[in-house]
């Protein structure tokens, strides 16, 4: 059975707002790590502007802390970065995007669609992010249907299974990423919704943030909609979080308070 580590890598600060983070996972299993989005990375703290762009840095309200990258985390944790053989993106926003330089080796698995996007130059990407030429693994339709909902399997070299969910809608090829682990399922719906209120209040004051934020409005409530259904039936099988949720991290992952 794999090891799924919960890791704090990033923060997110805008006045005004919550405070949010970047919670990524690392599986490992058979001593191989495969990270569930990459966080903010060692080098945009070290090149903010060259990498993201003073704009970008600000509007986001980026925070630059080396302890709060996957990179770091890993140490903390005795696993070797090294052994991160494979990213899997629920998609490619610079705040999930970031990390990546610092495992160049790794494969990095995403959607056809969202890789499409970010090859095109699609203006909410940070080309720089990918500069060191990504091993590059895409996903183009589903094949496996995962409590309701299209899936893809993911190739990843290690004997835990990982599917990308559709759940299009923040992004056009935005993914949910399910783990399984003992039997039952974790689902890290990565920015279908910023915060897990989403999931009871169709109201709530988030809302119109993130419909500002979405590339298909109508899709992204849509997306919404299945993960409703999946905590309210399906909460016995599969453990939920989202990317930026602080009270969804585990209370160990955070240091900084």
């Amino acid at each position: 059975m794999p090891t799924i580590h919960h890791l704090n890598a990033g923060t997110l600060v805008v006045p005004g707002y919550p405070t949010v983070v970047c919670h990524c996972l690392a599986v490992h299993d058979a001593g191989r790590t495969v990270l569930i989005d990459s966080g903010i990375g060692l080098l945009d703290g070290l090149d903010p502007d060259g990498r993201l762009g003073r704009g970008l840095v600000e509007a986001a309200g980026f925070r630059f802390n080396a302890r709060d990258t996957a990179y770091q985390r890993l140490v903390s944790l005795g696993i070797d970065p090294e052994s991160v053989s494979d990213i899997v993106l629920t998609h490619a926003d610079p705040d999930h995007a970031g990390g990546l330089a610092d495992f160049p080796t790794a494969r990095v698995h995403v959607s056809a669609e969202e890789h499409a996007r970010v090859t095109a130059g699609h203006p909410r990407y940070a080309p720089r992010l990918f500069n060191h030429g990504p091993s590059w693994r895409t996903y183009a339709g589903a094949g496996v249907d995962w409590f309701g909902l299209p899936a893809a399997r993911v190739d990843v070299p290690i004997p835990t299974a990982v599917l990308l969910v559709e759940l299009p809608g923040h992004t056009a090829g935005h993914r949910g990423v399910a783990v399984e682990s003992g039997g039952r399922w974790v689902l890290h719906a990565g920015d279908a919704y910023y915060l897990r209120a989403e999931l009871t209040d169709a109201h709530h004051p988030v809302s119109a943030f993130a419909a500002s934020r979405a590339d298909d409005d109508d899709a992204r409530v849509t997306s919404l909609g299945h993960l409703r259904r999946l905590a309210a039936d399906h909460a016995d099988a599969v453990s939920m979080f989202g990317y930026h949720d602080i009270t969804e991290l585990p209370r160990g992952c955070i240091d900084w308070e």
